[in-house]
């Protein structure tokens, strides 16, 4: 969870220009260009289900998947470079946030398009079935993706064909600058997936402790063939919709009713309660985090540039310009 929360604290300053949090200066031009949506506060959603999560496994995400892909194995220098544009990124530079995917941990892809990591979760799910693996998919995606086709389509045909996956509604309680809940007929994702026939569990999406427990279960029992499972995980965007948005529309007494359930707080609180964790443990966590992130940072900068002819390689040849 530290090390997601460095590396959007990182990524966040990069956008902005300025100082870093690290207390080097960054230069006035933003080093990430482009929409940047931060998962920051929702951390434990991410690494409270992918710690169940095999090097085999396959995961989909959402435009705000930083923290799903560190979580599943993903290297911050890389994912950094990407962020920043520059040829050692994982999709050399020209996907940028939205579009970091790493195969070789199963890291099937982040997704601009509210929903659409839902069909591609469960295609890979078939695939999964069809070839006799022991594997699963996890599929994360917003509470805006639940009022959208994808999610309806998804889940029916995970079910028909009882699936190994596991759907994780990471419901931070804002669509873009809309609050969820008024835009939501009936009680929510949990209740949808019921209706499908697939059995789905609540958990506090703060408390890391509990969305593992809730995981461990649904995890457990997708992977002994038992088809899909939902786990919705309430939890609370405290940035703006992108890094560049100071969210006013939102009330200050609800975020900071929000920030005072941090997960990383929370957790820290939880092991100072046992007897073999001490302060000093924690913070050296905390430290080596932040090294971890400024040396990617550090790649980052450092790193080249895609060359001009890589613009016309990973595109699709349509024919003689026919599509004109």
């Amino acid at each position: 969870m530290v090390r997601i929360r460095a590396f959007e604290n990182a990524a966040e300053t990069a956008s902005q220009g300025g100082v870093s949090a690290f207390g080097v200066a960054a230069g006035t031009a933003a080093k990430v260009r482009g929409p940047l949506h931060l998962s920051t506060g929702q951390e434990a959603v991410a690494a409270g289900v992918c710690a169940h999560l095999r090097r085999e496994d396959y995961l989909t995400s959402t435009h705000r998947g930083h923290g799903h892909t560190l979580a599943k194995g993903a290297q911050p220098d890389r994912m950094m470079c990407e962020l920043f544009g520059k040829a050692p990124g994982y999709n050399g530079g020209k996907g940028g946030s939205m579009h970091i995917a790493d195969f070789s941990v199963g890291m099937l892809g982040a997704n601009g398009v509210v929903a659409a990591g839902l069909p591609i979760a469960v295609g890979a799910a078939h695939a999964q079935k069809l070839l006799g693996r022991r594997a699963i998919t996890a599929c994360f995606f917003g509470d805006g993706a639940i009022n959208r086709g994808p999610f309806l389509e998804a889940l029916n045909w995970a079910r028909v064909y009882q699936l190994p996956v596991l759907f994780v509604c990471e419901d931070n309680r804002w669509s873009a600058t809309t609050a969820s809940g008024p835009m939501t007929g009936g009680e929510g994702a949990a209740a949808r997936a019921a209706s499908c026939g697939i059995p789905a569990q609540p958990a506090d999406g703060n408390d890391v402790l509990a969305v593992h427990q809730a995981a461990a279960r649904l995890v457990g029992e997708v992977r002994r063939g038992g088809g899909p499972r939902l786990l919705h995980a309430l939890t609370y965007r405290v940035k703006g919709h992108v890094s560049v948005d100071a969210a006013a529309y939102r009330d200050p007494a609800e975020v900071a009713a929000a920030l005072a359930t941090d997960p990383i707080a929370r957790a820290r609180q939880r092991y100072l309660a046992l007897p073999d964790t001490s302060a000093a443990t924690l913070d050296q966590l905390d430290r080596d985090a932040a090294r971890e992130i400024e040396a990617a940072v550090a790649a980052a900068n450092a790193a080249p540039w895609p060359p001009a002819a890589a613009a016309y390689a990973d595109v699709q040849d349509t024919g003689a310009g026919q599509w004109r």
